[in-house]
């Protein structure tokens, strides 16, 4: 599934897919043998209207604007979604040489090197069509697998703060890391 998939950069039409994608991947959120990837309870893991409202808002952002955002799909050979990378604006105005990171990759992609393709394909479009220099992202502390992911990547662990949520009655670390472009 993941070795041949194609990487490419969704546009509008690809919202409503992608939504419905990210519900189904959010149901692995802390389930069975998969790390809790995503700061919520595993039980209420999904999008949600708000979230699909301000995701498509700020997609619509132009480059450069506060509040920008850009998503890249990988589409296997039956058009199914099998990973996905955003990259956004922070909201900080002071850093806009710098963005933010979140990916998924769906469970029977996973281990195949499709996460390695999709920030690959991330970081060469920051460098070269947004001039960025630098690419942040913050993971939670307990999944292991991310974080190698992000480190074979070039990505840098820059802190940790301990305790940052409570989620289903553990405490749980976030981890920052941050990777600088050509």
């Amino acid at each position: 599934m993941a070795r041949e998939a194609l990487i490419r950069q969704a546009g509008g039409e690809d919202l409503e897919r992608f939504f419905a994608y990210l519900d189904d991947h959010l149901r692995d959120n802390g389930s069975g043998a998969t790390a809790l990837f995503m700061p919520m309870p595993r039980a209420a893991s999904r999008f949600g209207p708000e979230r699909e409202n301000a995701f498509r808002s700020a997609c619509a952002n132009a480059l450069g604007q506060p509040g920008w955002r850009r998503l890249w799909l990988a589409v296997d050979a039956h058009g199914a979604i099998a990973g996905h990378i955003d990259l956004r604006a922070r909201p900080e105005g002071a850093c806009a040489h710098r963005c933010l990171l979140g990916m998924g990759v769906h469970r029977d992609a996973r281990k195949q090197g499709l996460g390695a393709r999709l920030i690959a394909v991330a970081a060469a479009w920051a460098a070269t069509e947004a001039s960025l220099d630098w690419i942040d992202l913050e993971v939670l502390s307990v999944n292991q697998p991310a974080r190698q992911l992000y480190a074979r990547c070039g990505f840098v662990q820059t802190g940790e703060t301990a305790d940052m949520f409570r989620i289903d009655g553990e405490a749980l670390a976030y981890t920052f890391m941050s990777r600088r472009l050509p």
